[in-house]
């Protein structure tokens, strides 16, 4: 048993525990390249999601995480990989294409950071153009009931897993000036959409 399902099964189980629901596990495609699009509002919702669905998920984490030497090794071999914020980062966009190349689960936050409010923030286009070179189908994903988890949320904790939007589905009208732009807006209004 790999690192990754071991810690997968504790933290299902705990979340369980709590009152743990999911929504829509049945959008979730059993293969092929897939983008989990998630809300951002807490350092579990990465967590959460992963244990949300069958597949193993890689993550994109802030590069910060990997300068502590216990933490970085640890979120190393569950998967995830770093990307500097705030910049095209070629490497992290190398990184989540060869995830999507192998078939396998990317999971991303296209909003770029937590929010602090909690409300929805503007998508970046980083989700489209992966969208687009991946040939990947995007589910967009809503967690709630992260924020002060261990604290507040017991019996809040939830996650939604919207309709798949396939890249064959996600064609600009004619003027759309900004192809990316307009499939980034799509898929935040997808996301904004779920209902938990």
């Amino acid at each position: 048993m790999s690192l990754y399902q071991f810690a997968k099964g504790l933290f299902r189980l705990q979340f369980k525990i709590m009152g743990w629901k999911i929504k829509g596990l049945e959008n979730m495609p059993a293969e092929g390249p897939v983008i989990l699009a998630i809300n951002h509002v807490s350092l579990w919702d990465p967590i959460v999601a992963a244990c949300s669905v069958p597949r193993p998920v890689s993550f994109m984490a802030k590069e910060e995480l990997f300068a502590n030497p216990l933490l970085g090794p640890l979120i190393h071999r569950l998967n995830a990989f770093p990307v500097k914020r705030g910049q095209g980062d070629m490497s992290a966009i190398r990184q989540s294409l060869k995830v999507l190349k192998d078939q396998k689960v990317l999971g991303i936050f296209p909003e770029g950071r937590r929010s602090q409010s909690g409300e929805l923030q503007k998508g970046l286009p980083g989700v489209a153009l992966l969208m687009e070179k991946g040939k990947a189908t995007v589910i967009p994903v809503k967690v709630t009931g992260t924020q002060n988890l261990l604290i507040k949320g017991w019996g809040k904790l939830e996650v939604v897993l919207g309709s798949p939007l396939t890249p064959e589905k996600m064609k600009p009208p004619a003027g759309v000036a900004n192809r990316r732009e307009w499939v980034t807006e799509q898929i935040m209004e997808a996301l904004a959409s779920l209902e938990t």
